[in-house]
């Protein structure tokens, strides 16, 4: 019986009711790639039977001999991947708060309040903004060249539409990566770490770094990835989450990483996390240091990126300060129940 009992313990809190963090974040990861591949494969079927209906004949298909033109146009990779994604994440951390986390999917930095709406702005302007001063920094030092304007890089459609596509992409990266490492993992991580040496601000900020940690390993995949870009991406998740840390919203984190990536990518024409997005309102080319640039990988891996970080960080610490006093929302760490929740409201 007391074996029993603490192979239990071991999977269920039976303070909080529920599994324990470690076991959450498992089945969370588990439930985000079914879905994620469930939703992947119905984009793709109605984007096959989209042109199966619109003169590519089935039997060529199959024996591949006719090319299916929508899953071969960029859309598949700007906007079916991403959206697949974006599906398989909002649904998997709704599904995970309801029977795992027993949470409201509000608590996850997704209020959506007046407030939550002006910090987004901010957070817009900010990516804008620090995507200006890396090109500017870059262009300073010699390190890089403006070879064009409103270019489309390798795809076949005009610029506006490969504009409008790289937008709706980054808005959907923007949306599920925060949702995912900002709101999920962090909060997931800072209950979990909340043991009574740590306290609930230890705990989130041993979350706010392992979160940050996470985000930059996922990106170890990436094209022309390499160790100083994962640890750069993990500093870029250091700035992301300062707005999740101290306003307990993804208002700012979602907004900044929406134009950071957009400005980055179709604004001033730099790679993206190793990624060439297509249409570009300037377009560069990178002829400095790989060290300051970051190279093929783009300002993430690099010292004008880690700089631009840095000056992002001291903009949101001084935005937030203007509301008042600079605190950690340490209650990010304290489990609330529905019942709870229910009644505080």
């Amino acid at each position: 019986m007391r074996i029993s009992n603490k192979i239990k313990r071991v999977f269920w809190n039976h303070d909080q009711k529920r599994l324990r963090a470690v076991w959450r974040l498992s089945l969370h990861t588990l439930l985000l790639l079914l879905l994620t591949s469930l939703f992947t494969v119905g984009l793709l079927f109605v984007a096959a039977v989209f042109d199966i209906t619109t003169g590519t004949s089935l039997p060529d298909v199959l024996a591949g001999t006719e090319p299916i033109r929508l899953m071969d146009s960029p859309w598949v990779n700007l906007v079916i991947a991403p959206l697949a994604t974006f599906l398989g994440v909002l649904l998997a951390t709704f599904l995970a708060g309801r029977w795992f986390d027993r949470r409201r999917f509000s608590n996850f930095g997704l209020s959506f309040s007046k407030g939550w709406w002006l910090d987004f702005a901010f957070g817009l302007g900010l990516g804008a903004v620090l995507m200006g001063l890396v090109f500017l920094m870059a262009w300073l030092t010699g390190s890089l060249q403006v070879t064009g304007f409103f270019e489309v890089d390798g795809q076949e459609v005009n610029f506006i539409l490969g504009f409008v596509q790289a937008l709706v992409f980054f808005v959907f990266v923007g949306v599920y990566e925060e949702l995912l490492s900002r709101g999920y993992h962090l909060i997931n991580l800072a209950e979990g770490f909340n043991l009574p040496v740590l306290g609930e601000r230890g705990a989130l900020l041993l979350a706010y770094a392992g979160s940050s940690l996470m985000f930059g390993l996922l990106h170890l995949g990436n094209p022309n990835a390499t160790w100083v870009s994962v640890l750069n991406i993990s500093l870029a998740g250091i700035m992301l989450g300062l707005g999740m840390v101290l306003t307990g919203s993804l208002a700012i984190p979602i907004g900044l990483h929406i134009t950071w990536n957009f400005f980055q990518g179709n604004v001033f024409g730099f790679a993206v996390s190793g990624v060439r997005t297509g249409a570009t309102l300037i377009a560069t080319q990178v002829t400095g240091p790989v060290w300051l640039t970051g190279g093929e990988f783009g300002p993430e891996g690099g010292l004008l990126g880690f700089l631009a970080m840095l000056i992002g960080g001291v903009l949101i610490l001084l935005y937030v300060r203007r509301k008042g006093p600079l605190e950690l929302h340490s209650e990010l760490a304290k489990f609330t129940s529905f019942d709870q929740d229910s009644r505080e409201k």
